[in-house]
C-alpha cells in the first residue's frame, strides 16, 4: 500500500479550513435548517460506516476513522455555520486536525518497524502544526 504524502494532508487541510470559513461567511441557519443538516450528517456518517463493514482488517480500520473524521469535522462546521467565531472557527480547524491524523495514524499501521515509527512521527507532527496554525488563526480573527 502507497502512503499519500503527510505534506498533502497538511495542504488538504489548509484548503478545507478555508473553504468552510468561506462557505460560513453567510448568515445564521434556523434551528429548523440546522437540525436538517446534523440529520443529514448522521445519516451521511452511518451509511459511510455501513460501507467500511464490506472491508477487512486495516483497510476496515482507515475507513471508519475516515467517517468518524468526516461526521466530526461536519459537525463542527455546523456550529461555525450556526455562530461564526473564533471558538467556533479554531473547533473546526481543531476537528479537522484531529481527524486527518486519526487517518494518518491509521494508515501507519499498514506498516512495520522503523518505516511505522517515522510514519507516526509525521503525522504527529503535521497534526501539531495542523493545530499551531488554528490556533494561530484563532488568535487573529479574535483580536
Amino acid at each position: 500500500m502507497t502512503r499519500f504524502p503527510l505534506n498533502r494532508w497538511i495542504a488538504l487541510l489548509g484548503c478545507s479550513a478555508a473553504l468552510a470559513v468561506a462557505q460560513a461567511a453567510g448568515p445564521a441557519m434556523s434551528k429548523e435548517d440546522a437540525a436538517a443538516e446534523k440529520a443529514r450528517i448522521e445519516a451521511d456518517y452511518k451509511a459511510q460506516r455501513t460501507a467500511c463493514d464490506s472491508l477487512s482488517g486495516n483497510a476496515k480500520d482507515i475507513c471508519v476513522e475516515e467517517a468518524k473524521g468526516k461526521e466530526k469535522v461536519a459537525k463542527a462546521e455546523l456550529d461555525y455555520k450556526r455562530e461564526a467565531n473564533a471558538k467556533n472557527e479554531g473547533k473546526v480547524a481543531e476537528a479537522r486536525a484531529e481527524a486527518t491524523y486519526a487517518v494518518a495514524k491509521e494508515r501507519c499501521d499498514d506498516l512495520a518497524g522503523d518505516q511505522k515509527d517515522v510514519c507516526v512521527k509525521e503525522a504527529k507532527a503535521a497534526k501539531s502544526k495542523a493545530e499551531a496554525n488554528a490556533k494561530a488563526t484563532r488568535k487573529s480573527t479574535a483580536g
